[in-house]
């Protein structure tokens, strides 16, 4: 009896010490992308469906379907969605085309206008808005376009590396973007020629899953097992070590706060990017994360494989 009771404090002292969700939204599918635009939530699926969410009542008020595919069988299958954006009331999908190609879409009144298909043959991993007529695309070969949507043609293309792109990220202005891919080395490029301003190194040793830009602040999610902090503006850098590898990560708006994926239970670790101290840590969450997006400096989502998407309270 004294065995149980101890073994039932200490698994109720386990998960007392991970602060739980204040609020969940529950997607078509497993959550590939998210992003946040005044009072909405947008949900990138598997499922085929963008999932538009009021955050306050965590209804889902709208969805945006993307046309199946047809995979080497013949049969038809959702068509998974890679990423999203959105630019003056329009909104950018990147979603599976067939044969490893990618289908780009700007839906406009409710309309899909197909900008890139398969015949295109381009294997798109991340596609963003920079202005209303230029997209920046990151080829699986890390190859990085200005693309012209007017024209449907290249403004620049440069090679970022002979490593495979693993995902990118634009500052607040969108005239610098932070290329991410397996060597573990991070490249800030001008968005206007595609010119390389600098090169980030030595600090994470392996992949990079994910990157994030805040207010001159860098971080990382890395397969060493680092989320790597890079002030840019001052040369600095140092990393949070963890026991498992590190899938996702995301800034505060101001960049003091980062949160990263710090164990194979899929809990949050938050610190304060200054200081280097640990402030909480984060529970509840089921599957890999894939997101981590602060609503602001008090509040943000966790999105994974699973199809619920939470949101936090910094306390």
């Amino acid at each position: 009896m004294r065995k149980l009771l101890l073994i039932t404090l200490f698994i109720t002292s386990l998960y007392s010490s991970y602060i739980m969700p204040i609020a969940k939204y529950k997607s078509s599918g497993s959550v590939i992308d998210i992003i946040v635009k005044d009072t909405k939530l947008y949900s990138a699926t598997s499922a085929g469906v963008v999932d538009i969410f009021d955050i306050k009542t965590r209804k889902i008020i709208k969805q945006i379907k993307v046309p199946k595919i047809k995979d080497f069988m013949g049969d038809n299958i959702n068509s998974k969605i890679f990423s999203i954006d959105i630019l003056h009331q329009k909104i950018l999908i990147l979603s599976q085309a067939p044969r490893g190609y990618r289908n780009l879409f700007i839906n406009v009144n409710n309309k899909n206008k197909n900008i890139i298909n398969e015949t295109d043959m381009l294997a798109i991993s991340k596609a963003k808005f920079l202005d209303k007529d230029t997209l920046i695309l990151a080829l699986l070969s890390n190859e990085i376009i200005s693309f012209d949507i007017k024209t449907k043609k290249e403004n620049w293309r440069m090679q970022a590396s002979g490593a495979k792109f693993s995902n990118f990220i634009l500052n607040e202005d969108k005239s610098e973007v932070v290329i991410a891919d397996e060597s573990g080395d991070l490249k800030i490029i001008n968005t206007k020629n595609g010119k390389l301003i600098k090169l980030l190194s030595g600090q994470n040793l392996d992949n990079v899953f994910q990157v994030d830009y805040k207010n001159g602040i860098i971080l990382t999610a890395g397969q060493d097992r680092r989320a790597v902090v890079y002030a840019v503006k001052f040369n600095s850098a140092y990393y949070k070590q963890s026991h498992f590898l590190i899938y996702s990560a995301g800034l505060s708006p101001s960049g003091k706060l980062a949160a990263y994926a710090s164990d194979e239970n899929n809990n949050v670790t938050l610190f304060n990017t200054i200081t280097q101290k640990v402030i909480a840590k984060y529970g509840g969450n089921r599957m890999t994360l894939t997101n981590i997006l602060f609503l602001n400096e008090k509040e943000f989502f966790v999105a994974s494989d699973d199809r619920t998407i939470n949101l936090y309270k910094i306390k």
